[in-house]
């Protein structure tokens, strides 16, 4: 191994990314979207199987045209876990609902159904599924399915890690709930830089989306607003972008997939170090997470080393912008413990052998 730094995380852009920006600027494009934009959304469509793809500026945004969709207004109580990355209780902040936080699985991350259950009152109206680095609840997704229907309640998908995975009956994960978003920012398994999905199969959902996020339009183009609406739309530019990255999804997948491999195989004798249940025959994991003893010195081991990791999320309710009493003992053991190794498409199996001898190396030590 040569001494150079292994980021933790890091986007993949290549020769046809930028051809594919050039060629749309010799076109004379005027870069807002169009034709590419409606191109990227069909790909992710025919990929996920979904009947509607709506693509925005930001994943946050994509959470929160969905609630708005689904008629979630102020006041309103959304069930959502407290490990996430928090833009999902934020999103639905942004229009005055409550964000309930509920523990996860120990296994998965997603959301504990049992917990679920107790946290609902009568002014739940939805449940935002959160499908923690592409793996689905052990309890399954037509627990949930059946939960939402008897207390009449939305399911909505967070599926923003989940591109490229599927529930084990076939449907892609974020294709369940009255609607599902991905992300697209820089770390994504693909990016545009920013950028969110969100897709249905529901022909009214999508068309109060495609108004939402076109200041309420009634058709693109005119300036007759039947609704109250925004601007949350994406560019050409960046769809350039998505198309190539979209061409490069099913090696990307397996490769996630055969990353995570080499790292179970290389540390199964470590014991300070634990990998979540991830079904590598569905889903494909957007970061190498795994539980970690001796976090902290392990981090500046590795960094001396030149090899990058992040801290994974922290309990959302105990973040100072929250502050909300109450004790969720996954949330705070992966507080803890959690940590993400290097985890992007473009490592090397000489990287992953590198990275695995030099934790070795440590807990030896």
């Amino acid at each position: 191994m040569n001494n150079s730094f292994i980021p933790q995380m890091e986007p993949w852009f290549a020769k046809e990314e930028k051809q594919a920006i050039c060629d749309y600027m010799d076109e004379g494009g005027w870069l807002t979207e169009f034709k590419k934009t409606q191109l990227f959304e069909s790909m992710i469509a025919e990929y996920t199987g979904a009947k509607h793809c709506i693509v925005v500026n930001n994943g946050t945004i994509s959470l929160t045209l969905m609630a708005m969709a689904c008629d979630i207004q102020a006041g309103d109580e959304i069930i959502v876990p407290n490990y996430t990355m928090i833009a999902t209780p934020n999103s639905v902040k942004m229009i005055g609902a409550v964000p309930i936080f509920v523990d996860v699985e120990p296994e998965t991350l997603c959301l504990d159904i049992e917990k679920v259950q107790q946290a609902i009152t009568p002014k739940t109206k939805a449940i935002m599924l959160v499908t923690a680095n592409g793996r689905y609840p052990q309890s399954g997704i037509k627990a949930f399915e059946q939960l939402a229907q008897e207390k009449n309640i939305t399911l909505i998908e967070d599926a923003a890690q989940s591109l490229g995975s599927f529930y084990p009956d076939g449907r892609h994960i974020g294709s369940v709930g009255i609607a599902g978003s991905f992300s697209f920012s820089a770390p994504k398994v693909i990016s545009t830089g920013q950028g969110g999905a969100i897709i249905t199969n529901d022909d009214e959902t999508a068309l109060k989306i495609r108004k939402l996020k076109d200041f309420g339009r009634s058709s693109g183009g005119n300036d007759i607003h039947d609704t109250i609406g925004f601007n949350f739309k994406f560019t050409e530019l960046q769809a350039c972008i998505g198309i190539e990255q979209m061409k490069k999804l099913p090696w990307r997948v397996e490769r996630k997939q055969d990353i995570l491999k080499q790292y179970q195989a290389l540390l199964n004798d470590v014991s300070e170090i634990k990998f979540f249940n991830q079904d590598l025959t569905h889903t494909t994991p957007w970061f190498i997470d795994a539980l970690v003893e001796k976090r902290e010195p392990l981090q500046a081991f590795l960094k001396e080393n030149h090899i990058g990791t992040r801290v994974m999320y922290p309990p959302i309710n105990k973040q100072k912008v929250y502050n909300i009493p109450g004790e969720y003992s996954i949330a705070n053991l992966v507080g803890h413990k959690g940590l993400w190794l290097p985890s992007s498409a473009k490592l090397t199996d000489e990287q992953i052998a590198y990275i695995c001898e030099t934790i070795h190396h440590f807990y030896k030590s």
